[in-house]
């Protein structure tokens, strides 16, 4: 009988996963986190009683449309009024009394990111942002593109309640590939005061955008992603004298970019990195189809 308990110890202690994986759990998104869960007890137990996994909270695919206020703010309690990151991305079914709840209930948030929240309004932000910051709280960063309806004084209150000396510290270059290609993760790292500016060109509130080429700094090709057309790889403009080149996703490529993607096998057309996962494999090939010919052939 000892032998046996001995045994169980001995299986325990071999099973147990390496302490640095502890040390994760406090970076990773909320799907991650609570599929960990399910690896093992020593995991479960460590996320459902410490706290510190609870202080970030990162809401990604595949859980952004299952969002609901209520389960955000339940999730949210898990903090225990602590929570310092809320990065909601593409949470479609979060609307202003979700958000609101969730601020009041959690006034040290310095990171505030709800890009593609379609269900929040300016208004909405505005008031959590002042919750935020009554008690001279400062807010660090702040993402909202894709909310509809934001104006200029809407902005311009934004920077207003977020720290003024750090909206008025010289502009961090955001670029087009960057930005297309952000993962959920280096929400946590950014410190870019706000997302939004106002586009030189159309004079509209949008997700305003830097040339990472050096020579287009003379042709001033700094604006939305209306007024000028960029590479998805790359990120430089794209001039109305360059031909655009065939694709199979719904992105742009330049011709050097376009010259180093791996094509369909039928059409020749690339597919950029953000829509690789499109690609249709052929059997004995490397190569691949893209989805049109693929329901084709």
């Amino acid at each position: 009988m000892a032998d046996e308990k001995e045994e169980e110890t001995c299986l325990e202690q071999e099973s147990a996963p390496n302490e640095a994986i502890f040390f994760v759990l406090a970076y990773l998104p909320l799907f991650e986190l609570l599929a960990m869960t399910r690896v093992c007890k020593s995991l479960r137990e460590a996320i459902s009683t410490d706290i510190l996994p609870w202080l970030k909270l990162v809401v990604d695919r595949p859980l952004s449309r299952r969002l609901s206020d209520d389960i955000l703010v339940e999730v949210a309690s898990r903090a225990e009024g602590r929570l310092q990151v809320l990065v909601l991305i593409n949470c479609v079914k979060i609307t202003d009394d979700g958000l609101l709840r969730v601020v009041a209930q959690n006034t040290h948030i310095s990171k505030l990111h709800v890009p593609g929240c379609t269900s929040l309004s300016p208004g909405g932000v505005i008031r959590a942002l002042k919750l935020l910051t009554k008690n001279s709280q400062r807010v660090k960063s702040l993402k909202i593109s894709g909310i509809y309806g934001v104006r200029k004084d809407d902005l311009e209150t934004i920077h207003n309640l977020i720290d003024h000396n750090q909206t008025q510290r010289k502009r961090t270059n955001i670029f087009y590939h960057e930005y297309k290609n952000f993962s959920a993760l280096k929400h946590i790292d950014t410190n870019c005061p706000v997302d939004l500016d106002v586009c030189p060109k159309c004079n509209e509130v949008r997700m305003v955008f830097d040339c990472p080429k050096a020579d287009c700094k003379k042709r001033q090709c700094r604006g939305c992603e209306y007024c000028v057309t960029r590479c998805a790889e790359c990120g430089i403009c794209i001039t109305d004298s360059q031909e655009l080149e065939e694709v199979s996703c719904s992105d742009t490529l330049c011709s050097d970019c376009w010259m180093k993607l791996p094509k369909c096998n039928f059409c020749n057309k690339p597919y950029c990195s953000q829509h690789a996962d499109q690609q249709h494999r052929v059997l004995g090939s490397t190569g691949f189809l893209c989805a049109a010919c693929h329901s084709k052939f």
